[in-house]
């Protein structure tokens, strides 16, 4: 068969493709556009969170939810509880010292409408991340602190991701 004769026989194939999309473009609608959740997402207040950790994933959420600064009066107001732990996951045999670590980082939260206070989803997540070891205490305090910063960005990428999905189901 040549290649003439392929595209001839591809053709009809091509051209029902075509008219699905055609269909289903107008069942998709998109996420961030000018009217998607972004938006709602700047309504959010985010309410703050004591310790050290709970301070960075208020701050990554801040940035998410608006980065720009101008917010608009606030709708929503999200509550989070957060907590950290370190663990040492590798051992040298020879020294007995952890080489590598990993920090885990869970919260909990809940958004809920400022009048009112009806509550539009609540939920956990959690993220980790690993760092290496030295014997210098003072690189291994900052490692670990790297560590946690990292694990809040992740966990505020997915709080962010759970909430513009609740807000989208809102309308």
């Amino acid at each position: 068969m040549s290649l003439s004769e392929r595209m001839r026989a591809a053709a009809p194939l091509a051209a029902l493709a075509g008219i699905l999309m055609l269909g289903l473009s107008g069942c998709i609608r998109p996420m961030y556009g000018a009217n998607g959740v972004n938006n709602k997402l700047a309504e959010i207040e985010v309410s703050p969170v004591p310790e050290r950790v709970g301070h960075y994933l208020v701050e990554e959420l801040k940035f998410e939810t608006d980065g720009s600064g101008n917010r608009p009066p606030p709708r929503y107001r999200l509550t989070l509880t957060a907590t950290s732990a370190a663990v040492g996951t590798i051992v040298d045999i020879g020294s007995q010292r952890a080489d590598a670590g990993a920090v885990t980082v869970n919260a909990t939260y809940a958004l809920a409408e400022i009048v009112g206070g009806r509550v539009v989803t609540s939920g956990a997540a959690n993220a980790s991340a690993s760092y290496d070891r030295t014997e210098q205490r003072y690189a291994n305090v900052r490692a670990a602190r790297d560590a946690e910063i990292r694990a809040a960005t992740v966990l505020a990428d997915q709080i962010r991701t759970r909430l513009a999905l609740a807000l989208l189901k809102e309308e």
